[in-house]
């Protein structure tokens, strides 16, 4: 029996681990990770991150052919093929702070595999690592071989968060990449026979390492540009009365670009944007490619600066102020269908509008009290580090409450944040949330999912980002 197992029980191992035991019942897979109460978790009633399907796919394996533990080195020395899905953080110091990824989870992974191995590994990239990353792990395995062989194959993940299950039961392309040895070769094939249990032929490519590690930061970056280019285009529709929903709809029908990531928001968030093209910028530069990496930088500033935007038509539209005032935050993740909040943009409007002194009241269907002050309590990059390694105790600001619902989160608040685009926030009873508020009542529109005419008539002041301005804001800058 092939034997597969995968260090790092996250947002990555989990889901993909869980879908191979599900399509190949012939293979043991394991999933380790050191955090004990992580593993109980995946273990238990209660998995540690939520993605719709997930569930039931874990129930179907769990104890059969699929198995959760913190007894790493055990696993680690009978696996055939190793998946390596650890952290993979920025640098906050030192050489490339603030761009660079900090390998050191990844180097501590695989001098533990050179310490505990007695037969020959595929390895297996699985978490977004820098170009040249095999090179390094190489390194580390063959210095320290003991006459073991090691194979190195980058099979980076494309997933989105919300869709995982289904992304995985039908991706797009599994890519693979490997040394361009005979060896080399054959590690491809073996990891390319556990996919095609269920991935059809064609929609699996091998390619060398570097361009399999190199494509996944493309993709990213790629479709991070995406966002940020129709969110430039939202703030040029405010100034001149265009909607930027009708502009990207235009736009997406030619089949040349397409319809998806067009949506006008607060900005992106998620584990892997920003950082990959963090990292894409480091590599230019690295490369002497000065002009390339300020080209991807400006991706960044862009996102940067909708959030911004997004805290200064807030306060600039409330007389210039929110201090003292209460506002409703709905929304937390940084996007609908899952808890995670790595990079969400309510973090950084929740900042803004902390530091101008307003009490929030928060609510989000699937994140806890607890992960929301720890998030705003965390200095920039701390959330890719293990839990254990993040702040002990969460933030504790009076101006902050986490609430059970929509309608406590209004209750006499000044203002309305849509951060989220939960489904639940589209069918909720506006005319009863009005009446709760304190007047003039607002609400504005991160993620473009309110009908702006019906709040307008319930007697809102509503701003929806890209949207034709209210009149009440059309003289308020929204650039302090």
């Amino acid at each position: 029996m092939v034997k597969i197992c995968c260090i790092g029980a996250g947002y990555v191992g989990g889901p993909t681990m869980a879908v191979i035991a599900l399509k190949c019942p012939s293979i043991e897979v394991a999933v380790v990770d050191i955090s004990v109460s992580r593993i109980t978790a995946w273990n238990s009633d209660q998995l540690p991150i939520y993605e719709p399907g997930l569930e039931d796919v874990v129930k179907q394996c769990r104890g059969k052919n699929l198995f959760f533990s913190t007894d790493v080195e055990k696993h680690v020395s009978e696996a055939d093929i190793i998946f390596v899905s650890v952290n993979t953080p920025t640098k906050t110091r030192g050489l490339g702070a603030g761009k660079a990824a900090d390998l050191t989870y990844w180097e501590s992974a695989a001098r533990m595999i050179a310490d505990v191995a007695k037969s020959d590994k595929i390895v297996v990239e699985k978490s977004t690592v820098p170009v040249k990353t095999a090179e390094a792990i190489e390194r580390i395995l063959t210095h320290n071989s003991k006459g073991i062989k090691y194979q190195i194959l980058s099979n980076p993940e494309f997933l989105a968060e919300g869709t995982a299950i289904e992304d995985l039961f039908s991706p797009d392309r599994v890519l693979i990449g490997g040394r361009e040895t005979p060896d080399g070769q054959k590690a491809i094939q073996a990891l390319k026979s556990v996919y095609a249990h269920w991935v059809p032929e064609e929609r699996i490519i091998c390619t060398n390492l570097w361009s399999a590690e190199l494509s996944k930061l493309a993709a990213n970056a790629f479709l991070a540009q995406r966002i940020s280019s129709v969110n430039a285009m939202s703030a040029l529709c405010e100034a001149t009365g265009a909607d930027v929903a009708q502009v990207a709809h235009a736009v997406g029908k030619d089949t040349r670009i397409g319809p998806k990531f067009l949506n006008a928001s607060v900005g992106f968030g998620g584990s892997c944007f920003q950082k990959d093209i963090l990292n894409l910028v480091y590599i230019c530069e690295c490369n002497g490619l000065t002009e390339v990496a300020n080209y991807w930088k400006q991706v960044i500033k862009v996102n940067d600066y909708q959030k911004n935007r997004f805290v200064n038509r807030v306060v600039s539209s409330m007389f210039n102020t929110v201090a003292g005032k209460k506002i409703a935050i709905l929304g937390f993740a940084f996007k609908k269908d899952t808890g995670d909040t790595r990079e969400t943009p309510a973090i950084d409007v929740c900042t803004g509008l902390l530091g101008d002194k307003a009490r929030l009241s928060i609510y989000d269907p699937q994140v806890t009290e607890d992960q929301i002050k720890r998030d705003l309590s965390m200095n920039k990059f701390d959330w890719d580090h293990p839990v254990h390694l993040q702040p002990a105790s969460p933030l504790s600001v009076k101006e902050l409450s986490v609430v059970w619902d929509a309608y406590e989160a209004a209750k006499d608040a000044h203002g309305l944040c849509i951060l989220t685009e939960w489904e639940e926030f589209k069918t909720l009873d506006y005319q009863k949330l009005f009446d709760n508020m304190q007047k003039p009542a607002f609400v504005f529109d991160g993620r473009n999912i309110v009908d702006v005419k019906k709040l307008r008539e319930i007697g809102f002041i509503v701003y929806s980002i890209g949207k034709p301005l209210d009149p009440w804001l059309k003289d308020m800058p929204a650039v302090a």
